[in-house]
């Protein structure tokens, strides 16, 4: 089962898990969430494009799926304004076993965050804001996967 959901709500993690440990040849379910952090950060306001970003989750949740044989993958991310602590981003995946399931949850995290289309903005507390650039350390966690693969 995949369900990819880009929303400005927040989403329920315990229903969420509950959801994929429903099939009974799960025998593993990893979960992820992300969060805005940092000291001097008052909101993180993320954008997207309908449609293209949804297709893009659906593409990583796919090929962790044929890389682990998962029993299920969702991936709930959240667009608009969040504030310091607000979960961002949640990802599970369900397999046979645990090993697959932590694999391909660390996949799809070092996937989507150079691969899916969206953009930061933050908020610092004084007030000024910056558009988030990409980060050498994504980059570099998304190659390892992709050369092992």
């Amino acid at each position: 089962m995949q369900r990819i959901l880009v929303q400005s709500s927040p989403f329920d993690q315990d229903d969420e898990c509950q959801r994929q440990s429903d099939n009974h040849q799960v025998g593993a379910v990893v979960s992820f969430v992300g969060q805005v952090r940092g000291t001097d950060i008052a909101s993180l306001t993320l954008e997207h494009y309908p449609g293209m970003t949804e297709q893009a989750l659906r593409r990583i949740a796919q090929q962790a799926d044929e890389r682990w044989r998962l029993q299920g993958v969702t991936i709930i991310h959240r667009v608009g304004e969040l504030t310091r602590g607000e979960p961002i981003v949640l990802v599970l995946t369900a397999a046979a076993h645990r090993q697959q399931a932590f694999a391909a949850c660390a996949y799809i995290m070092d996937i989507l965050k150079t691969q899916a289309p969206f953009w930061k903005k933050e908020r610092k507390l004084d007030g000024s804001t910056h558009w988030v650039e990409a980060r050498e350390e994504d980059a570099e966690a998304a190659a390892q996967w992709l050369s092992d693969g």
